[in-house]
């Protein structure tokens, strides 16, 4: 099939103004939040599954690749059309569709922001735990391809955690949903297949979501420390004591600075790194908890730990630290996130061999990590118009995440594997390892249309 018979046959299922394909438009869609590039040969904009069905049954046929996408802050090209294709973009697939507080649920559609589902329920006096630093802009169906974590996924686990049912629109446009209200089905798991499978499976149109109640109590500290090892140590002391914090976030030196620029939310300039500790639950023994962790904080030479006062004192402090990405755009003009995980005991050896890696390729690294979960989130900054330039970033970026796996660890934490990290799959996959899972994909998409090119290497 031609594109312009492409173009007319997309339109005659979701009407002309939501078929794009003007130069501009497919440059636009062309990126996502990494640091590859690719134009699709079309984008749709369905406001239905129905429409969806028609998309995936059309390319199909045609057998043209397919991606879903929604506000494309992915950080390692899982939403560049790297084989053209359709992108099916699920702006318009908006809508919370229900809040059942009696069941605890809610069901959305996949183009749903993050922050407004956790704006709603929380004026029912309930809470959507998974929050990514995105959470502004990033959509729900974005979340589920990724298994998207965020600070608080320290004590309530990432997305997966939180998916009982999805509706799936498969390769030949077949609609099935998964799971449901109830916290246990029988039969294999297919919700927990698809979540984190980087769309490269199927495309949701619905997700059910578990709420929980909000917190009777909250409690924010930042610990500040002359030495990132000494807040790398507070980490592992705190959870080797019994305590699980909701979070347990750092930032280094390199960090704070560009926020404080940015936002101005007073963290100090003369320090090496910051701890965010938060605990949240019943009143009831919280103020010991905290009283401990101060303790626990004072044994590791902590300099000074701050209680935030109020509610504004503590969105300050989020706000830096959530913001922390956007503001490092204000040194350079370009990043490559990393995204690796190693044992939390292991974190102060493995920063340290981060900030070599660093040195030896002439490179500025700033770090910013969920530090309770060994999640690092090292930040190396650049300018790709420099010749030769993002060629030592890429290189930077494998050796980091080797560190990662050398130390027990992985190659991610929450970004997922995308096109970025095909090549460092093999660090912590055996061949054997990666045939079973093309042997997955091959089972849901025989002709390799959804999403091509993701998540699992061609063989050797």
């Amino acid at each position: 099939m031609d594109n312009q018979t492409l173009i007319e046959r997309l339109k005659d299922i979701v009407g002309p103004e939501y078929v794009l394909a003007s130069a501009m438009d497919l440059a636009l869609y062309s990126y996502d939040a990494s640091l590859d590039k690719a134009e699709p040969d079309v984008v749709v904009l369905p406001n239905s599954t129905e429409e969806v069905s028609k998309v995936m049954a059309l390319a199909f046929r045609e057998k043209i690749p397919i991606l879903g996408r929604g506000s494309a802050t992915n950080l390692t090209g899982g939403t560049i059309p790297v084989k053209g294709g359709i992108v099916v973009h699920f702006s318009r697939m908006n809508r919370i569709l229900e809040i059942d507080i009696p069941n605890r649920t809610a069901t959305v559609q996949p183009g749903v922001i993050t922050l407004d589902l956790q704006t709603e329920v929380l004026k029912k006096g309930f809470v959507y735990q998974p929050d990514p630093a995105s959470q502004k802009v990033s959509t729900i169906g974005g979340n589920i391809a990724e298994n998207s974590g965020g600070p608080h996924c320290l004590k309530y686990g990432v997305t997966s955690n939180h998916i009982l049912g999805l509706e799936l629109v498969l390769n030949d446009g077949t609609v099935v949903w998964t799971g449901d209200k109830s916290r246990d089905n029988p039969g294999y798991d297919i919700t927990g297949l698809f979540v984190g499978c980087e769309g490269t499976l199927g495309l949701v149109t619905q997700a059910i979501l578990k709420l929980e109640r909000a917190p009777e109590a909250v409690k924010t500290m930042l610990a500040i420390y002359d030495t990132i090892q000494d807040g790398a140590n507070t980490v592992s002391a705190i959870i080797a004591e019994g305590i699980v914090p909701a979070t347990l976030e750092m930032m280094d030196n390199q960090v704070m600075r560009a926020v404080e620029e940015s936002s101005k939310v007073g963290y100090p300039l003369d320090a090496a790194a910051v701890l965010i500790i938060e605990l949240d639950g019943m009143p009831q023994g919280m103020d010991e908890k905290a009283q401990k962790i101060i303790q626990i904080c004072r044994q590791n030479n902590v300099r000074e730990v701050k209680l935030a006062k109020d509610e504004a004192e503590r969105q300050d402090l989020w706000a830096g630290r959530k913001g922390a990405f956007g503001a490092m755009g204000r040194l350079y003009p370009s990043y490559l996130c990393c995204d690796g995980t190693v044992p939390r005991t292991k974190l102060p050896e493995v920063l340290n061999r981060v900030l070599d890696v660093g040195k030896k390729y002439n490179l500025p690294i700033g770090n910013v990590f969920h530090a309770g979960d060994g999640n690092l989130h090292p930040l190396i900054l650049f300018d790709e118009r420099n010749p030769g330039e993002k060629e030592r970033v890429l290189k930077a970026s494998s050796e980091i995440l080797k560190i990662c796996a050398d130390a027990g660890g992985t190659i991610s934490g929450e970004h997922g594997v995308g096109l970025e990290k095909l090549k460092e799959t093999s660090l912590i996959f055996c061949e054997s390892d990666l045939e079973f899972g093309r042997t997955i994909k091959k089972a849901f998409d025989p002709d390799d249309i959804l999403n091509p090119g993701k998540m699992i290497p061609e063989p050797e």
